[in-house]
């Protein structure tokens, strides 16, 4: 189903409802910059890390297609944990699941107050931007303690530059890509309009200072486009 929820003048700041739950693959996909790469190195490096026994984690795991590509994929006896605070993504996800016959989980579920089981793999796609800065740091380290030792964090987010011309640039690099999707210039001033203190970026930097101050040993981007990044933290 094709996004067209920016189409019509915004009433409202976003958030994930039914409307954008129905067309959010296809929103991902024509919004995110190789989307796909950045998620098939997502998987890689998760199923490096899962073995008999293991737990892996996806945080916002909207419609759940990061956890049923990495089902498909899974050689070994592990748990795949989906954590979301839409229902209308958690509808469209067990839809999936259950017409793939994925053997997958998919909970109702606050990310900064969850119980977490010890676990080898955390995932996170554009989900910690969404977060309050206030409260980011206390979630990674939530993150972080629940972690195996070696484990893993891996996470992608949408990133800032603080040089002021750098930054202008990158968006307008981004609104380029956005065009070439066949978003209009409407829509994309709409869409931008309706995130706005909604989703706070921080620079590639701040990112990993983050997990590094709060219980991880090493953590850098292993994809990267303009302003959009994939990082990988390491216990």
């Amino acid at each position: 189903m094709n996004d067209k929820v920016f189409t019509k003048p915004i009433k409202k700041q976003f958030e994930f409802d039914s409307e954008v739950a129905a067309v959010f693959d296809d929103m991902l996909q024509r919004s995110v910059p190789f989307y796909k790469e950045s998620q098939k190195i997502t998987e890689f490096f998760s199923l490096k890390q899962l073995a008999d026994g293991g737990t892996l984690y996806d945080l916002g795991c909207s419609t759940a297609t990061l956890l049923l590509n990495i089902h498909r994929k899974l050689e070994c006896d592990a748990t795949l944990i989906g954590l979301d605070n839409s229902e209308a993504m958690l509808e469209q996800a067990r839809k999936k699941s259950e017409a793939y016959g994925a053997k997958i989980e998919v909970k109702y579920g606050d990310i900064l107050k969850y119980d977490y089981k010890e676990a080898d793999v955390f995932v996170s796609n554009y989900t910690l931007q969404f977060i309050r800065p206030l409260v980011r740091e206390e979630l990674v380290k939530k993150i972080s303690s629940a972690l195996k030792k070696d484990g893993v964090f891996i996470f992608s987010e949408k990133v800032i530059s603080h040089h002021s011309k750098l930054n202008k640039d990158m968006i307008e690099c981004y609104y380029d890509f956005k065009k070439d999707q066949g978003y209009s210039e409407y829509e994309i001033m709409q869409k931008r309009e309706a995130l706005e203190n909604v989703l706070v970026p921080y620079s590639e930097e701040e990112n990993i200072k983050m997990a590094l101050n709060n219980g991880f040993t090493h953590c850098e981007v292993v994809f990267r486009w303009a302003n959009f990044a994939t990082f990988i933290a390491i216990k």
